[in-house]
């Protein structure tokens, strides 16, 4: 864990380190969300999904993603040399 102090700047304005920033993936413009909890405030960053790019992260999508990753996984895949290997093998 990394603790490191913040000063608080004019109008509540916060920096945070460029080790953070790193560390996070964090970049110019990027959104990070606060969040009050017990403990005190909890910033986490988030990235923002280009609309025409959104279906991709839907849950169905992400379920047939990780389906695939398991048959990769258990060797359930198929390799061709060319497009009339594969068209060959599909219509057995």
């Amino acid at each position: 864990m990394m603790t490191i102090k913040i000063p608080v700047r004019k109008r509540g304005q916060l920096t945070l380190p460029a080790k953070l920033r790193k560390a996070f993936h964090i970049d110019e413009g990027d959104i990070v969300e606060a969040e009050v909890t017990e403990e005190g405030i909890l910033i986490r960053p988030k990235k923002l999904v280009d609309s025409s790019q959104a279906w991709f992260w839907s849950s169905k999508w992400q379920h047939g993603e990780q389906e695939v990753e398991e048959d990769i996984k258990k060797g359930r895949i198929k390799t061709y040399k060319s497009i009339d290997e594969m068209l060959k093998d599909l219509k057995r």
